[in-house]
């Protein structure tokens, strides 16, 4: 949250989508900042908007149907959004670098997985000493894959090993920005370890700055350094990982931490937060979750609420935050 610092600071990010002669309002004026070696979590519901944000930053959003209608994406001092297409090939890969969702699709079938990492490091990577085969058998082997399976086909490998293969290309060229996509949604719980446990070796190795987009609330405890909560296109609360766990403050967090299952407690329904999210095409005039608030007020369903320092590392879009957080209102999420 020190822009000064930030080696990726986004502004008032507004990203739209045309559906079926609809608007589809994606990302509604989403900042945040990152720095170099940090990792920042997107957390939300799908069809937040996290994914766009992501593909906005890559400039990957299908066109025309998506339009960045306002904003900036500075890395490192430069505006994405002004590159042109050439000049962003350079980036893609190479300085900026994405784990996709779904390994299955990620990956080519019909092409060695070996040679789909060494094409990544012929792109972007001055060969000297080495053959981009020798560099991405090393990378397999930085992976946990023995290089001897070098030329076999993504059919051939497990879920986890397909997303490890994923991994390899993101990080082949030691990329400074890695955008990881429900990196572990597809794994069992112990591969999901062991794959968390890598992306941090390597990040850390490379010093490199991550978001990771995911659902699970474990694993951005256990691998953010900062937290923003995305809700219908929209930075709800954002701050340290610290701040975020101990001291939620907007409703909707609140609400996702209710729904974790406390093993300490004895109870037969986890709780849930009522409703759904709101239809991108019509968003609500005032707050965006206050049709699904107890907390709302008439205000809040007219007037959409800015984001309010609770502290220096402690954002929240509620004008109830302190009564919340103080447990002086008696509502319910």
């Amino acid at each position: 949250m020190n822009s000064e610092k930030a080696f990726l600071n986004i502004e008032d990010l507004v990203v739209e989508y045309v559906s079926g002669g609809k608007t589809v309002h994606a990302v509604n004026g989403v900042t945040f900042d990152l720095e170099k070696g940090k990792t920042l979590g997107l957390v939300g519901e799908t069809g937040a908007g996290k994914t766009t944000i992501a593909k906005a930053i890559l400039r990957l959003l299908p066109e025309p149907q998506a339009t960045v209608k306002n904003g900036r994406i500075m890395l490192d001092g430069d505006d994405l959004l002004t590159f042109p297409e050439t000049k962003m090939r350079n980036v893609r890969g190479n300085v900026v670098t994405m784990v996709f969702q779904d390994p299955m699709t990620a990956l080519n079938p019909i092409m060695k997985v070996g040679d789909q990492i060494a094409e990544v490091i012929k792109k972007h990577q001055k060969l000297e000493n080495k053959t981009s085969r020798e560099l991405a058998q090393e990378m397999l082997e930085m992976v946990g894959i023995p290089s001897a399976r070098y030329d076999e086909y993504p059919h051939q490998f497990s879920g986890g090993m397909k997303q490890r293969v994923v991994i390899a290309m993101a990080l082949a060229c030691n990329p400074q920005l890695l955008l990881a996509d429900e990196p572990t949604t597809a794994l069992d719980v112990t591969i999901q370890a062991q794959v968390l446990d890598m992306m941090e070796d390597l990040k850390n190795k490379y010093n490199t700055a991550m978001i990771l987009i995911t659902h699970d609330l474990g694993v951005v405890g256990r691998m953010c350094d900062d937290v923003a909560v995305i809700y219908a296109g929209e930075v709800l609360e954002y701050g340290t990982r610290k701040e975020i766990f101990l001291n939620p403050c907007h409703p909707y967090t609140i609400g996702l931490f209710g729904a974790i299952p406390d093993l300490s407690v004895s109870t037969r329904r986890l709780a849930n937060i009522e409703g759904l999210p709101p239809d991108p095409t019509n968003l609500p005039e005032g707050c965006c979750f206050s049709p699904r608030c107890s907390y709302a007020t008439d205000e809040c369903r007219k007037n959409k609420p800015s984001l309010q320092k609770i502290n220096d590392d402690h954002l929240c879009r509620c004008p109830l935050a302190e009564q919340i957080r103080s447990g002086k209102n008696g509502g319910e999420v």
